[in-house]
Parts: structure tokens; sequence; C-alpha cells
């Protein structure tokens, strides 16, 4: 497979019978099916595995929902299909919503799919990252516009980025492969997962392991669907919480679920499962074991709020609304 896989956070500027008993339904009986669309951040892949085991298991539609899910990819952006009430629920980016928040836009993070950031720094053993202070004097490939998120590391860590040459390439692993850079910014979950299929051994320094803080893959959805469509967000969080949870105990199954529901999606079945694998760490914790799927913590808003502010974002803890998660978990 080639080593080049283009990304939404490298292209833009930064960076359970729960359900039904929520919305008092009986079990087994048919029930009226209200459509609603889940708009997806990125192509179809096990990335969404969750939530394609929701829908394969008609978790969605014993609760009265006929949910589409809807591709994202490089020019089909999140935010505005939800606003438009295209899609009921998007998933998004802690740092994406804040953006879209400060230009008007009425949102709010429901969920929290991934606990932690996937944002990593990538290298070679031979000459390897692991640890920001090892950043300097070595030459990292990325795109510009993700400066900002570079800089807010280094000023966590005390890190002088001036010590850093910073090398413009492509999302590929082949600069680092071809000596043209010593380490990439990228995703946990696709570089170095597209180098460990062409048995190409990699180091990752996951950025979140070292202060960068920011939610990524979250629910968001309007302040008027919270107020107006509560029980149609309970049931779709309701099934997202019971297709993640399945998810964790057999992602081998759920990447072969990947292909099987997007075949014409040019998905290698060892890479999906070598990607869902490597996903569970990042939206799996002490947290969410003791909470649920997709909770968050006084602290961890805090710590975003933090890091936000390092990428020129504003936000008060208020950007997020656990009411939703509370009346899922809480049935």
């Amino acid at each position: 497979m080639p080593l080049t896989i283009t990304r939404r956070s490298f292209l833009a500027t930064g960076a359970a019978a729960a359900g039904t008993v929520a919305l008092g339904l009986a079990p087994g009986r048919a029930q009226a099916q209200t459509a609603v669309g889940l708009q997806l951040s990125w192509l179809h892949s096990s990335q969404f595995a969750g939530s394609y085991i929701a829908k394969e298991n008609g978790w969605w539609s014993e609760a009265g929902l006929d949910v589409s899910l809807l591709p994202g990819g490089p020019n089909a952006p999140v935010e505005p299909p939800v606003v438009a009430g295209t899609a009921l629920v998007g998933i998004s980016a802690a740092d994406y919503t804040a953006a879209a928040v400060e230009q008007g836009a009425p949102f709010k993070i429901l969920g929290v799919a991934m606990q932690k950031n996937p944002f990593v720094i990538a290298s070679l053993p031979a000459n390897p990252v692991n640890e920001p202070a090892d950043l300097i004097g070595k030459r990292i490939g990325m795109a510009l516009a993700n400066k900002p998120v570079l800089q807010a590391l280094c000023t966590l860590n005390n890190v002088d980025i001036n010590g850093i040459e910073i090398v413009p390439t492509q999302y590929s692993a082949q600069p680092m492969l071809a000596g043209e850079v010593d380490c990439l910014l990228c995703w946990e979950t696709d570089l170095p997962v597209a180098m460990t299929m062409q048995n190409v051994e990699n180091l990752t320094m996951l950025m979140a392991d070292h202060g960068y803080a920011v939610h990524s893959q979250t629910y968001i959805a309007t302040e008027d669907s919270l107020a107006n469509r509560r029980a149609e967000l309970v049931a779709l969080m309701a099934g997202e919480v019971r297709g993640w949870d399945a998810y964790r105990t057999d992602t081998d199954a759920a990447a072969a679920l990947t292909l099987q529901m997007y075949p014409d999606a040019g998905l290698d079945l060892e890479t999906q499962k070598l990607q869902a694998a490597r996903q569970v760490p990042l939206m799996f914790s002490e947290l969410t074991d003791a909470n649920g799927f997709g909770w968050w913590s006084d602290d961890t808003v805090a710590a975003n709020i933090e890091t936000l502010a390092l990428l020129g974002r504003d936000v008060t803890p208020d950007l997020w609304d656990r009411s939703i998660l509370e009346e899922v978990h809480g049935a």
C-alpha cells in the first residue's frame, strides 16, 4: 500500500438498551423510524467502526431512529451539515468546534470519543524522538498550517521551537524514509500504521502524553437540538455507546465489518485491523471505565482550555454539555 494518507487535521488550520430505556420504548416492538444523520469527520474506515456496529445490530432502529452515516472528507466539513440540520450530530474536534463557535455557530460538545488526541511525532529507531526535548536539532516534516500545534507542544514542554527545522511536506512517510526529514507530525492511526504494514519499524511519541490536550472525535450538536430533539440525541448517543463498547471487545471483527459494509472504500483488512487496535488506548481510559464511553471531567476540560488557548482559541467550560451522556449512562 502507498505510504500516503490525507487527513483532515493535516489539511486544516490546527491542528445499550440504555437508549430504549431512556426513551421509554418497549424492546422488540416495532417503532416509527425518525430519519437522522450522523456526519462523520472523514472517509469511511475503522475509525468509525463503533458506529457501524450500532447500525448493523439495529440498536438505533430499535430505539426509533433511522441513522444515515454521512462520510466526510477533504471537501466535506462537519460543521455546516449540523448547522443546517442535515445531520443531527457531527463528529468533530474541540479546536474545530471552538473555531466555529467563534464565528457564531451554536455548538455544544456532547461526548468525547478520543480521550487522547491522536497527534504524534513519528520517528525511526535510529534517530528517535521519545520526548519533546528530542526535537531540538531535528528536521520535522509537516504542514505549515500545523505550526501552531507544534508551537503549543513546545510551549507546554519548555522547548524552543526555533531549535527545530520545520520542513513543509505532503502527508506521507516518504520524506522520512528518504532521509529528507528526521520525524513527522501525524496521527497515531495512519502514517505509523502504514509504515508498520510495510514492515518499517517506527516509533511514535503521543503528544497527549506531553500535555497536548485537545479532545478529538467529539460529538457536536446545536443548542436548538439540545433543547428540542433531546430524545433523538439520547437514542443516537446510546447506540454509539453500545457500538463502541462492542468494538472494544473485538477490534478485528469491527475491522471486518467495516469492509463488509463499505466494500468499495478501497480498504485493506489487515491495515484496518491494526488501525482499529491502535485506536483503543486513545478512546478508552480509567475515566471511561469508571463513567462510560465518551465521558470527560472538569480536569480534562481545563487541560483542553489551556491547550486551546495556545492554539488561539478562547473557550469556556460551557462549550461542553454532558447532560445527554448523563442521561444515557444514568439510564
